[in-house]
């Protein structure tokens, strides 16, 4: 796994400079800054790795795939995974390719599905796209989210690990004001990785409403107090 040592634009992401990406399609025109959420990183993170070991470079891994998947348009650029066998799914839902992530309207669609009643969805992904969903998260996110991994189980081929995500919410969230409270959610995750050490199968589970929840604070305490001055009692903060 030595391709996952970071680079010379990016010292936790790799594939984002150099020979092989001077044809990639880059979202913003260019390759991200990510600045100012490894800024957040090393300042929350729990666990720093040694460098070289296993855990620092799944550690790696999974922000460059992570890099890859938001910002490079086209599949084919990706370096982290094996496109023409990639697939991803989530809480054992039905995998999806590349393409059919596309089709869902993109990553942040793909890691908050659900099967709840659209009355009781905090996010929908049947109402937003890859654009609305990314200025949706950046403006409730201004410093980003983001990921660290907290503990390796298994190496390759098929890793398993369990990762943190958190942010601040300094930004309003559909309308909800900002809380500036921490906002974090726990999962694990299981990554196939072929002789090449590239991914062709990764399964997520987590709590999608350990994430939503703490962006709906501000709206259950008002609706609560709404209740207790009106005599209500039946209010549900996150319908």
């Amino acid at each position: 796994m030595d391709q996952y040592k970071g680079s010379d634009v990016n010292k936790y992401r790799c594939f984002m400079s150099g020979e092989g990406e001077k044809n990639t399609t880059w979202k913003l025109g260019a390759p991200p800054n990510f600045d100012i959420v490894d800024k957040l990183f090393e300042e929350g993170r729990t666990k720093i790795w040694p460098a070289g070991s296993l855990e620092e470079q799944v550690q790696n891994m999974v922000k460059t795939w992570e890099m890859e998947m938001f910002h490079k348009m086209k599949p084919e650029d990706f370096k982290t995974a094996d496109v023409t066998r990639f697939t991803v799914s989530v809480n054992g839902r039905k995998s999806l390719t590349p393409e059919g992530v596309a089709k869902i309207g993109g990553g942040y669609n793909m890691f908050l599905q659900t099967s709840l009643p659209q009355n009781l969805r905090m996010y929908d992904p049947s109402e937003e796209t890859v654009d609305t969903a990314h200025k949706l998260f950046t403006t409730t996110f201004p410093r980003g989210f983001a990921v660290e991994i907290l503990q390796v189980y298994s190496g390759p081929p098929t890793i398993t690990y369990k990762f943190r995500h958190w942010g601040f919410m300094e930004g309003p969230y559909k309308g909800h004001p900002p809380t500036g409270e921490i906002v974090e959610m726990f999962g694990f995750s299981i990554m196939e990785l072929d002789e090449n050490f590239k991914v062709i199968k990764v399964e997520f589970f987590y709590d999608r409403g350990e994430l939503l929840a703490g962006l709906m604070k501000s709206a259950g305490a008002a609706q609560l107090a709404d209740s207790a001055t009106s005599g209500g009692s039946s209010a549900c903060p996150f319908s």
